[in-house]
């Protein structure tokens, strides 16, 4: 027979033993380029014209979705590319996390120059990339000083002077299948 003292007894024990969850840490500078709902900051640009979709889970023509924390590239016709509202045109490090289909194509715009992401050892061009996870998560880290980056992929060296102009804004590329992005966040150097 169950009592009630042994069940309070267990589940103090649970609590006892079972590792807590830490409270949430200061963010240190961190700000999110994607809340992870919708495409707020983000849009379409078009010359001068900026089709933005503030408060829209999905761009107008569906090539971009968000979702569950994560921003969707959807496969389609022809390039599409979205961009962030604000320019950036200070040093700071850059942190994506991206999982591509096979053989997927996209990119990262780092105020207007395209850093390739993709399914790198299928589509190139990072072929001999030995840290990457094929249709897993992934993470690029572009630290940008002055007019150049210095772009890695799970700690792997993608480009090691990326030439970049003074300033821009940040963009993603929808080419080829689906590629999925979270935890877009940006942090400006100190002092900056």
């Amino acid at each position: 027979m169950f009592r009630p003292f042994a069940a309070a007894a267990v589940a103090a024990l649970l609590v006892a033993v079972v590792p807590q969850v830490p409270a949430a840490q200061p963010d240190d500078g961190w700000v999110s380029l994607f809340n992870g709902k919708d495409l707020t900051g983000w849009g379409y640009k078009a010359g001068d014209k900026f089709e933005s979709f503030d408060g829209k889970a999905e761009a107008s023509d569906g090539r971009y979705a968000a979702k569950d924390g994560v921003l969707t590239v959807n496969p389609g016709k022809g390039l599409k590319q979205l961009w962030t509202k604000a320019a950036f045109g200070t040093d700071f490090e850059l942190k994506v996390e991206f999982r591509a289909a096979v053989n997927a194509d996209s990119g990262l715009f780092v105020r207007g120059p395209q850093l390739q992401v993709r399914d790198y050892p299928v589509a190139g061009p990072y072929k001999m990339l030995t840290k990457y996870k094929a249709q897993d998560w992934n993470e690029v880290v572009v630290v940008a000083k002055g007019l150049t980056a210095h772009c890695t992929c799970n700690g792997e060296v993608l480009e090691a002077m990326f030439k970049l102009p003074p300033t821009g804004p940040i963009g993603l590329e929808a080419d080829r299948d689906r590629m999925d992005y979270r935890n877009l966040r940006i942090k400006p150097a100190a002092g900056k």
